[in-house]
């Protein structure tokens, strides 16, 4: 059968080349094409276009290259009709991918052919933009999710039936860890600080990460790098700080040796449960930005950590909360209170159960699509 995958971000494609192989895996006749980045390329995919020139973010950088988007989309609607795939399958990227599914079933682009559209790793529509459920239900033949609470979710709010197959990041950081790290260890405790992926938010909140370092001699701070951010912007920061490091590509590297974690908000905060580090959730905008995040946004909590689990399992630290008194309280906390580290890491193993399934999320979905296509 044939397969025409859309993934939009460094993220999709990871989560895309694991798919990929486990299709490959049923359907040894699988012809795959893809959008999507080395890895899906390296899993077998045939490469149309790379992330690296689809990733737009922010309302300015969208409107200085809309010409460049539009151009993408009517190129994509055109490889789509020539290659006739069995299954369009959409990995988040919401902002292009729904584009892409409306006007798929406007084109009534499977109606004759009984192929299907289905939808992998759903827009978070549960904290912003609700109103894209509505056309999401109305031209996505199947949707798989990967957070457990979206099953409840759509079918309780929106009377819409969705698979979970638990979550892919599981299976890549097993099998990071069954790796173990590499280089040499080192000797002094280490505290791993994920200041973000953007400049922006680097800006916002790498100097109170820095500033409690100065209360732990005794412990080694090491940032991790974010790909496509110079060493030079970091050394701006770091120099004047002794017992900090930084490390270059090797994040799940520093994660398997870490003892705690101050992490920005997002994806790096379940990445650092599912590898077992004690963390502090570290989140600062500019205040108008947090005025309007506040009313947009509707979630009880901002790490995917407690909104999985539905407690607050690991600390959040919001705005003018975040500051060096409370990192540094929080982080000794952190490193002494043995009652608190055990009740952490019981709730780790929880959502890790939650997230697993018992098996492989790339797996279940790839078997979902292959029987729900065959």
């Amino acid at each position: 059968m044939k397969y025409y995958i859309i993934a939009g971000e460094a993220s999709g494609d990871l989560h895309g080349s694991n798919l990929v192989r486990e299709l490959k895996k049923l359907d040894t006749s699988a012809l795959v094409r893809c959008w999507g980045g080395d890895k899906m390329q390296e899993a077998g995919g045939e490469l149309v276009k790379h992330y690296r020139d689809l990733a737009f973010m922010g309302f300015t950088e969208v409107l200085v290259n809309l010409r460049t988007i539009l151009r993408n989309l009517k190129f994509c609607k055109e490889d789509i009709l020539q290659f006739k795939p069995d299954a369009l399958i959409l990995i988040d990227y919401p902002g292009f991918n729904l584009r892409i599914a409306k006007w798929a079933k406007k084109q009534g682009l499977f109606t004759e052919s009984g192929g299907k559209l289905i939808f992998y790793i759903s827009p978070q529509v549960w904290a912003w933009k609700e109103n894209r459920v509505k056309s999401m239900k109305r031209n996505i033949d199947k949707m798989l999710v990967i957070l457990p609470f979206e099953k409840d979710y759509f079918k309780n709010k929106w009377n819409w039936d969705v698979e979970y197959v638990g979550h892919p990041l599981v299976e890549v950081i097993e099998r990071h860890k069954s790796q173990g790290p590499t280089g040499r260890g080192e000797e002094a405790p280490i505290i791993a600080l994920l200041p973000g992926s953007r400049k922006q938010e680097i800006l916002k909140k790498l100097p109170v990460m820095l500033e409690v370092t100065k209360h732990f001699p005794d412990h080694q701070f090491t940032v991790a790098q974010a790909p496509g951010i110079q060493d030079d912007f970091y050394k701006l920061f770091t120099d004047r700080y002794p017992n900090v490091t930084i490390a270059k590509n090797k994040t799940y590297d520093l994660l398997l040796r870490a003892k705690a974690a101050l992490v920005t908000s997002g994806t790096a905060t379940l990445e650092t449960a599912l590898f077992g580090v004690p963390e502090i959730v570290c989140y600062k905008g500019s205040p108008i930005s947090y005025q309007i995040a506040k009313r947009v946004i509707k979630v009880k909590y901002i790490s995917l950590v407690n909104l999985i689990m539905d407690k607050p399992v690991v600390k959040e630290l919001i705005q003018d909360q975040l500051t060096v008194e409370n990192l540094k309280k929080e982080l000794i906390e952190l490193l002494t209170n043995k009652e608190r580290i055990a009740l952490v890491q019981k709730d780790y193993k929880d959502l890790k159960e939650l997230l697993s399934l018992g098996g492989d999320a790339s797996a279940k979905a790839a078997q979902s699509i292959f029987s729900f296509i065959s």
